[in-house]
């Protein structure tokens, strides 16, 4: 198994331009299109630490703009996003605006009809990674249900996809159907959350078919080819663009006994597992955005992949599934490698059937072509940006 080496790849705190020079707009940005149409109503804002407008948080410029909002939905992580993934997240009031905070996360991952009371419109504006897993399309596919079945328009502020660019894995079969994978998509579906909102409401993919009132800003002078740089890390455990790059490849390792270096300065950047002889050694700990990490205090053998990440990741343009096939023919104990949630994760039990099965990798990736092609031609009647192909 090769590792090549790339300098870290780190956030840039500056605009990112397209290929022609231009600077991209996020929904965000373009308040002109939007404040408009929220003047003079009740405002619901489903929001983290990256809904920013420049520098400054969206409910804190909406406010000085004049306009009543009454209530803030935090997804997984948190509204200030410095929970850890799975932590539970309370209710409660932000201390800077006094607006109550409703958590969408853990037994109430969809608003209530209570918490949307008297409420007009809500707005989803959240950046996302551009994987079936990262759970925030998860929470505004199941806020726009509720929208719609309490008669709310629903507001998607639209971000670039830094993994925009392809589209790969398994199709999501109904079995495996949960928080972690809620439509039939692959596991990289190459959407903005603009899109993908798109494609959820008019494909009848919400409860009972029922339709959102449906609206979306969307970026200017962005394409799918285009390499963004998120300004701000979208959560505790994708801290660089090398960790989001890496991430629909190795987070299928949070349903096996491999470490993706949660507990460490480097999550989502490393592999490893006691006992196995690699180029590097990690001791996951205890840390503020994972308190609890596998392998906690216990000495790990494994492998940096941060500096492969941009000099190959980015442009291969693919799932990589030579560490998940690597990896399990190390593993001392085969039949104890995988756990229950690598089904939900990868949508299917396929994947971890032909793992098993000694299938090879173009094997495995080729049955997926079939779903894929399918599932490009749904795509394409809901993209709102010129595609990578």
């Amino acid at each position: 198994m090769h590792f090549n080496s790339l300098a870290p790849v780190l956030f840039a705190f500056a605009a990112t331009f397209n290929c022609f020079g231009q600077t991209i707009k996020t929904g965000a940005e373009q308040t002109e299109a939007y404040f408009p149409k929220l003047k003079n109503k009740r405002v619901a804002v489903i929001a983290n630490q990256t809904s920013v407008i420049g520098q400054r948080h969206i409910v804190d410029s909406l406010k000085t703009a004049g306009i009543n909002i009454v209530a803030v939905f935090g997804p997984e992580h948190g509204f200030r996003g410095n929970a850890g993934a799975g932590e539970k997240i309370n209710s409660e009031i932000d201390p800077s605006t006094g607006i109550q905070i409703f958590s969408l996360y853990g037994k109430n991952t969809k608003p209530s009809s209570e918490q949307l009371n008297g409420i007009d419109i809500l707005v989803f504006d959240i950046q996302d990674v551009g994987a079936r897993f990262y759970t925030f399309i998860s929470t505004m596919s199941l806020a726009m249900e509720a929208a719609a079945e309490n008669n709310i328009e629903f507001l998607v502020l639209d971000r670039p996809n830094p993994n925009g660019n392809y589209v790969d894995g398994p199709i999501l079969e109904p079995s495996c159907s949960s928080f972690v994978g809620m439509h039939p998509v692959p596991i990289v579906h190459g959407m903005t959350v603009g899109e993908y909102a798109k494609m959820v409401n008019s494909e009848g993919w919400l409860s009972k078919g029922i339709k959102s009132n449906l609206s979306i800003i969307a970026c200017k002078n962005y394409g799918h080819n285009d390499a963004y740089v998120l300004p701000i890390p979208p959560s505790p455990n994708l801290p660089n663009m090398a960790s989001i790059y890496l991430y629909p490849s190795l987070c299928l390792f949070e349903g096996t006994q491999v470490s993706v270096g949660r507990g460490t300065n480097k999550p989502f950047q490393r592999v490893g597992f006691p006992g196995l002889k690699g180029q590097v050694e990690f001791t996951p700990i205890s840390l503020s955005s994972a308190p609890n990490p596998p392998y906690k205090n216990e000495l790990c053998g494994g492998y940096d992949l941060d500096k492969f990440a941009e000099s190959y990741i980015r442009h291969y343009r693919g799932m990589y599934l030579l560490w998940l096939e690597d990896l399990y023919q190390r593993y001392p104990k085969k039949d104890k490698f995988f756990n229950s949630f690598f089904d939900k994760l990868a949508g299917t039990a396929k994947l971890r059937e032909d793992i098993q099965a000694g299938k090879n990798i173009d094997e495995i990736k080729n049955s997926w072509l079939p779903g894929l092609n399918a599932f490009k031609k749904i795509r394409k009647k809901y993209l709102l940006y010129p595609d990578f192909e």
